[in-house]
């Protein structure tokens, strides 16, 4: 499979700043934080923006995985392809969210940021987290997998479960393929109507600084910026965490595949943005689909290891699991031996493929995994439940910069990567340039 890329004009067009959605956007969580910080009570009114920005993209999500995936895996001269890039991509998956668990188990261990509260576990105020801990028993491994079998072929659609379109679209391509000639005209049809649905998305990329002023609003107006002042050292070690795997690990693989993961970064700022805004990755998923073809990776890879990553690559996840979860055994004087944290990786590899990327499901799977090693107390979550929100915000970037990364790896290790436009892309120098075609 190779990449060949449309005729390039000589010069993009560029947007004034302030037309650009990274200011837009960027204006709006400026506006959200002193808002909520000044007028917190009017601010947790502004919730339903939020919200609304959220459902107005998962609606618009299923077509568009469902039409890449489709037009993408139909698309491909020999369908061994599509289980190959799989393959690829679950290896990769598997590994660097195998690394995320070990890399936050490492840093819990030896900064400790929860030793020395002493806290009595019987004296916590369970209430809050009860409601985590029941949905948490959907995450078990059977239910998951059960999960991703649909009721009907067009059940997908109108629910909200990622794999279940995946799982649809990647049956339905592989029929569709192999019907050869008779599924040209069908073929056609969905790769014509991609156009206005990626137009639709663009239209509603226009609200996304309404939601992300919203949401942010919402966030400081209720938990304030004060909250993070007691559990400011859990927040930090996360936070700093995150970063070092993003520039340390991911910057390495990136380097090793010939590109920078900051380059990367600044490429998809505006979806950073609203990721940041939202604490949703999903939020951005469309943009991204479009973003990473538009920088040279196939469309029946970037099909297939988007929307898997999301409920499969949650490196930000996988760090902040086991990191809270030391935290909460540091806090309440839990003695972990090297057996149990050992277990805990274990249990979290697995519960954690059931998170897909969405708000509050990186809490939920943590209550999942401690729920399966009794050792560490699910009382202690109360501990942690006031900052989660602000830890979701870097759950979810490290997610979405990790789909990212492992979008051009898997293209790369596929030789479905332009690299001419990946340099011209991460440099700034194509924003006006169609999306390169990927053959089979």
């Amino acid at each position: 499979m190779h990449i060949s890329s449309a005729a390039l004009p000589a010069t993009p067009v560029h947007l004034p700043f302030y037309r650009q959605l990274y200011f837009q956007v960027l204006l709006a969580i400026t506006l959200g934080v002193l808002l909520g910080h000044f007028e917190p009570a009017f601010a947790e009114t502004l919730k339903p923006l939020g919200d609304a920005f959220i459902k107005l993209v998962k609606m618009i999500i299923a077509p568009v995985i469902f039409l890449t995936i489709v037009t993408g895996i139909a698309g491909m001269t020999h369908l061994r392809t599509v289980g190959r890039v799989f393959t690829k991509a679950m290896i990769y998956f598997m590994f660097f969210s195998t690394l995320a668990l070990v890399v936050g188990l490492v840093v819990a261990n030896v900064v400790q940021p929860g030793a020395g509260m002493n806290i009595d576990p019987a004296g916590l105020d369970q209430t809050a987290v009860n409601g985590y801990v029941q949905k948490s028993h959907e995450l078990t491994l059977v239910g998951f997998a059960m999960d991703i079998i649909p009721k009907t072929l067009l059940s997908p659609f109108v629910g909200d479960n990622i794999l279940q379109v995946l799982f649809v679209a990647v049956l339905f391509g592989i029929a569709l393929a192999s019907v050869g000639e008779k599924g040209k005209p069908v073929l056609n049809f969905l790769e014509a109507l991609t156009t206005p649905v990626f137009k639709l998305v663009h239209m509603l990329m226009k609200a996304a600084p309404i939601g992300a002023f919203g949401a942010i609003a919402f966030t400081i107006g209720k938990y304030g910026l004060g909250s993070l002042v007691n559990l400011a050292w859990l927040v930090g070690s996360f936070y700093l965490t995150s970063l070092l795997f993003v520039l340390v690990i991911l910057g390495a693989v990136a380097r090793l595949c010939g590109f920078s993961v900051i380059k990367l970064a600044r490429y998809l700022k505006a979806e950073l943005l609203l990721v940041l805004g939202t604490s949703s990755s999903e939020s951005a998923l469309p943009s991204l689909m479009e973003k990473m073809e538009k920088a040279g990776c196939s469309k029946s890879v970037v099909g297939l290891v988007v929307p898997t990553g999301y409920s499969f690559n949650l490196d930000g996840t996988n760090i902040y699991m086991t990191l809270a979860a030391l935290f909460i055994a540091q806090a309440t004087n839990t003695d972990l031996t090297l057996g149990h944290q050992i277990a805990l990786l274990l249990v979290a590899m697995l519960s954690s493929k059931g998170a897909a990327g969405v708000t509050g499901a990186g809490f939920i799977t943590l209550a999942a995994t401690l729920a399966v090693v009794p050792e560490v107390p699910v009382a202690g979550m109360a501990l942690i439940l006031g900052v989660d929100r602000f830890m979701s915000e870097c759950r979810s970037l490290t997610n979405f910069i990790g789909n990212a990364v492992a979008t051009v790896v898997v293209s790369r290790w596929e030789g479905a990567l332009d690299h001419e436009r990946l340099a011209q892309a991460l440099d700034g120098r194509n924003d006006a340039l169609p999306v390169a075609v990927a053959e089979g």
